[in-house]
């Protein structure tokens, strides 16, 4: 299986010509999230792959640092915004781990579609919390791979094998609701969309 960096490099041209998959669900999101925003707020978006999410949102706050580990996927976002027209995005490559993020810096941190590619997640989730403000929000779209059938569950293996998935964890609902409590979040919406995905705003504690 190739390494993260090396596969979202490779996918990002094909990543950024696909649609996204269920427009409705996604409209909702954004407005569900949007309703948490103040136009005075510090955002923090990992993974943010080519930053459609990121620019969308960028008109409801002050700042979004928006990060990946992936150049090419940067690349293409930095252009997208360039064309949108859209000033107030910093893109930055790199990991929680590896970005210098000051702690308690951000009114919101956005984990889209993320958390189920990470091998560490309670490692994430607490560096998440660190650079969160007291109250802050953190929210999250994720895979539950856990809870698909075994047949998907192969068919991700297989393509693993033949360098044309990357590493995903089996991540749960329940699982990860855990995780949030363990690193010190509250939750304050869940919403399943679809059996095998979860959405959430969880709030770090005063």
């Amino acid at each position: 299986m190739k390494g993260a960096k090396e596969f979202w490099d490779k996918s990002a041209p094909r990543y950024a010509k696909s649609p996204v998959r269920d427009e409705a669900n996604y409209q909702k999101k954004l407005a569900i999230t949007q309703d948490y925003f103040r136009p005075d707020w510090s955002v923090l978006e990992f993974g943010c792959g080519t930053g459609s999410t990121a620019i969308v949102h960028a008109p409801h706050v002050q700042h979004i640092v928006a990060t990946d580990i992936s150049g090419n996927m940067l690349d293409i976002a930095a252009r997208k915004a360039r064309a949108a027209g859209v000033e107030n995005i910093s893109f930055q490559q790199g990991t929680l781990d590896s970005l210098e993020l000051e702690a308690q810096s951000f009114d919101a941190v956005l984990g889209l579609n993320v958390l189920h590619l990470l091998d560490d997640v309670d490692g994430a989730l607490s560096r998440v919390h660190g650079v969160l403000k007291p109250e802050g929000i953190f929210v999250s779209s994720t895979a539950l791979v856990g809870e698909i059938g075994i047949v998907w569950r192969v068919l991700i293996s297989t393509l693993q094998l033949l360098g044309l998935a990357p590493y995903v964890n089996r991540l749960g609902k329940q699982a990860l609701v855990s995780k949030l409590a363990a690193a010190g979040f509250s939750l304050e919406y869940e919403w399943q969309p679809a059996k095998g995905s979860v959405f959430i705003v969880a709030r770090k504690s005063a």
